[in-house]
């Protein structure tokens, strides 16, 4: 059925409606304007009649209402989003701005504003609203070196989460999760393996960081140069990286050195080439000062040297640590003033309740307040909320595109070059189609909690591990799965039907690791005695003494499928096993790709994005945010498997690199890389930059380039990077950006350059360049 309907901007117009409701012989049509229903009631009269005044008042009206102006200036779409955004907030009473400063913003209904929620989550598809695509975790997302792919992940994210909100506004649903602003992704540097949410970034190097959290940004803002798609928002700025349980009071202690070289680059880069529209401020101090109420940072590092013109908002909750943790105020009336003055817009909590007390004791500005909410309000008008919905094409996405065949597909490639195979024993992998059974054990074969990490969505189409296998080989191949050992403890019966079992097939395989249980934020790991961190880095005992009765004096073939979004620590049992693949938490389609990765359906190509060491004694304290010993850059005891590395099925042989100068002081170092095997493969060419201070201050080596590239069996590629001068650049003590004197190495290869990479297969080429060719 179909109505006439008249917004407050715009003329009576056609569009779908509920059908008339007719009570008793009465016939109603609503007609929209302004915040008001208004009935036009035809009592009992015949069907002509009634029409002919139904079309005389659908006119009248149309007519009247094309000639009338827009009842409020900020619903003007004539008028620039500054002229709009000012008009409203003059427009507020006191108490009316302050309720829009905070994340649960109430209707305005005396200004027709509908209320709206600032708080919703997208690290890896929409997430806590309901039905979505889940994706691979962040972490995972990072393993495929990827950003073309990130991009059009985070752009099918996007496209959900409009599709959700227009679902959402016709229901009238509107509460949080329910929004545009999305506070993903969160680029802090995953500095310690112990950090139960590092399973949300991009792991622990600033470039690669930056790289896939820029391409993310991309594609959740879109491309229309007027409006929105998605407001992304970059967190916890600046520095945060654990322990949860101390996150509310901790201070973090950091060098300008590790600021300038570590910490920061991911948010520059994201606010400079990405135009991220939100920030996020982290829980805890930097050098003494709330990074959620810090000019120095949130004002003149943010808004004047970074130049951004987004919003800011506190994590949640915390201002009211201001005052009840870091001594940093009195009270919630100083917190709130202290936040707005340092150039924070929105409060994710309740403290800003106080801000009409901070504005009576002289603490704040009122005019301050006044640009604060304003900056807050433009995000809503890109967003377009504030406009007809006919405006730009965001506002037709329909609900189909949720969780949708395409968008499967794109979670089943990123799964798949997302997961690393970390050891190929005389090459067990992939399996021969002729296999006759297989055995199954671990508490994360048929798990789905495995497949989501932390921050999702949910879908309906999710794919185990065992599902994965079990649909990927034919009718006669015998397949038995035993649970086999608990998660976290030893078993409370201790009966084992499963490991002798398992020793009597062609092919074992242990679905083992950790979950979001066991790791994550600060109340939601019920398995963790540490709020979410982890203080061993090593699979849980009971699971080793499993693997090693498991394997015991069997020379049946025993694959490893570790699940994970943190370096899991492998000694006692690398060696028993044939092939490892680290799965990480793969997203709905997970199962599937680990199947088809067995059987040789896909070639690996993940890369660690993270150093897996081979215990926690390799680490300094965790407590102590000093890169020193931290990382590939610094870390002096050689890895379990190192930063960059990943097998594949096929080997590729790197040769002839050179080195150019070119115009505008621009450089290319090339490289030609062959695939030396029988199979197509994908390879993720890493190029790193060391400096003659390498290792004596500066980092060991640096990443500073990143291609993916695909290669027939036989065939050969050219590869080249384009490099300016910066990126030889080194950090001093004071933070500043030098160039050494002497001679720098480029490597490009195919994993961080060090001695375990060669180990473990590591090739590169590597290139000498003298400080005189850089100036």
């Amino acid at each position: 059925m179909f109505s006439f309907c008249h917004t407050k901007n715009q003329p009576a117009k056609l569009v779908e409606a509920d059908p008339p409701t007719i009570f008793h012989g009465t016939f109603i049509i609503s007609v929209f304007c302004s915040s008001k229903k208004q009935f036009l009631i035809l009592s009992k009269m015949r069907s002509p009649v009634r029409s002919i005044l139904i079309l005389v008042f659908v006119i009248t009206h149309s007519m009247s209402q094309a000639q009338t102006t827009p009842e409020y200036p900020w619903y003007d779409s004539s008028l620039t989003f500054e002229e709009r955004a000012d008009a409203l907030v003059n427009a507020m009473t006191l108490e009316e701005k302050i309720a829009q400063s905070m994340d649960q913003s109430p209707a305005i209904d005396r200004l027709g504003i509908p209320e709206y929620n600032w708080w919703n989550e997208a690290l890896h598809g929409v997430a806590r609203n309901g039905r979505a695509t889940v994706f691979p975790q962040a972490i995972a997302l990072a393993a495929t070196f990827d950003p073309e792919l990130i991009f059009r992940v985070s752009s099918a994210i996007s496209t959900e989460a409009r599709a959700k909100f227009n679902a959402s506004v016709k229901i009238g649903n509107r509460r949080r999760y329910a929004g545009l602003t999305f506070w993903s992704p969160n680029v802090n540097i995953f500095r310690d393996p112990r950090w139960g949410r590092g399973q949300e970034t991009y792991g622990e190097d600033p470039f690669l960081s930056a790289t896939i959290g820029t391409a993310f940004v991309e594609g959740m803002q879109g491309d229309d140069p007027k409006y929105l798609k998605t407001a992304a928002c970059a967190k916890h700025y600046l520095v945060h990286s654990g322990p949860e349980a101390l996150r509310h009071e901790f201070d973090a202690i950091v060098s300008d050195k590790d600021l300038q070289e570590t910490y920061l680059p991911a948010f520059e880069e994201l606010i400079k080439q990405g135009n991220v529209e939100g920030v996020m401020g982290a829980y805890n101090r930097v050098n003494g000062k709330p990074a959620s109420g810090s000019q120095r940072w949130l004002q003149k590092q943010l808004r004047e040297e970074w130049q951004f013109d987004g919003y800011i908002v506190s994590d949640c909750g915390a201002i009211a640590d201001f005052h009840n943790y870091h001594g940093a105020t009195a009270d919630a009336a100083e917190s709130s003033a202290l936040a707005i003055n340092s150039g924070l817009n929105l409060n994710c909590g309740d403290s800003f309740e106080y801000l009409a007390e901070a504005i009576d004791r002289g603490l704040l500005k009122e005019e301050t307040l006044d640009a604060s909410l304003k900056q807050l309000l433009l995000t809503r008008f890109k967003l377009g909320l504030f406009d007809d919905v006919d405006d730009h094409e965001y506002n037709t996405i329909k609900p189909e595109v949720v969780d949708s065949d395409e968008h499967r597909q794109l979670a089943y490639e990123a799964a798949v070059k997302s997961i690393v195979l970390l050891k190929n024993e005389s090459d067990l992998l992939p399996l021969s189609s002729d296999v006759n059974s297989l055995y199954i054990v671990g508490p994360h074969a048929s798990s789905e909690e495995v497949l989501l990490g932390n921050y999702y969505g949910l879908s309906g189409n999710t794919a185990t591990i065992v599902d994965g296998i079990t649909s990927r080989v034919g009718a006669g191949v015998t397949i038995n799965y035993k649970y086999g050992v608990l998660p976290y403890r030893d078993n409370v019966n201790p009966i084992d039907w499963s490991t002798g079992e398992a020793k009597d097939s062609d092919v074992m395989i242990a679905v083992m690791g950790i979950s979001n249980l066991y790791e994550g934020e600060e109340g939601e790991s019920l398995a963790s005695s540490t709020k979410g961190d982890k203080e061993d880095i090593k699979l849980p005992q009971n699971q080793i003494d499993y693997f090693k009765k498991l394997k015991g004096d069997s020379e049946t073939p025993l694959i490893l499928i570790l699940t994970g979004g943190s370096p899991i620590a492998i000694p006692e049992i690398e060696p028993l096993a044939d092939a490892i693949l680290f799965a990480w938490y793969p997203g709905e389609e997970g199962g599937n790709a680990v199947a088809d990765l067995i059987f040789g359906n896909r070639n690996p190509s993940g890369r660690l994005p993270v150093t897996f060491p081979y215990s926690v004694n390799d680490l300094p304290p965790f407590e102590d945010y000093s890169m020193k010993g931290r990382t590939y850059k610094y870390m002096q005891v050689k890895p379990q498997f190192p930063f960059g590395y990943g097998l594949s099925y096929t080997t590729f042989e790197y040769s002839e690199a050179s080195f150019a100068k070119g115009e505008d002081k621009a450089y290319t170092a090339s490289v030609t890389i062959t695939n030396n095997g029988d199979q197509i493969g994908e390879e993720v060419v890493q190029l790193y930059v060391s400096s003659p201070a390498a290792g004596q201050g500066d980092p060991i080596s640096s990443l500073i380039g990143i291609k993916r590239v695909e290669i027939g069996p036989g065939k050969s590629m050219d590869i080249s990077f384009q490099l300016d001068k910066t990126d030889f650049y080194m950090v001093d003590d004071n933070g500043d950006r030098v160039t050494r004197k002497g001679n720098y190495k480029l490597w490009i290869g195919n994993s961080s350059p060090g001695e375990r990479s060669k180990e473990l297969g590591g090739r590169w080429e590597v290139i000498t360049v003298s400080d005189r060719m850089i100036k």
